[in-house]
């Protein structure tokens, strides 16, 4: 019996898998924690794959 393979995933080729940084701003607030925000990657939206292209669909629609 065969084993079933995933196909495998697609990696974003922006950020390779990578997809969200915390970026410090610098400095510290008055409780003494670090300022930071989370930068997305803008091709993937943050999920780290890349999106599969729509089938295009060949011949006439009646």
């Amino acid at each position: 019996m065969t084993h079933r393979t995933r196909p495998p995933s697609r990696i974003c080729p922006a950020c390779d898998g990578f997809a969200s940084a915390a970026v410090t701003l610098g400095g510290r607030d008055h409780h003494g924690h670090l300022r930071t925000i989370t930068a997305h990657c803008p091709a993937c939206h943050g999920t780290g794959t890349a999106h599969r292209p729509a089938r295009l669909r060949e011949g006439a629609r009646a």
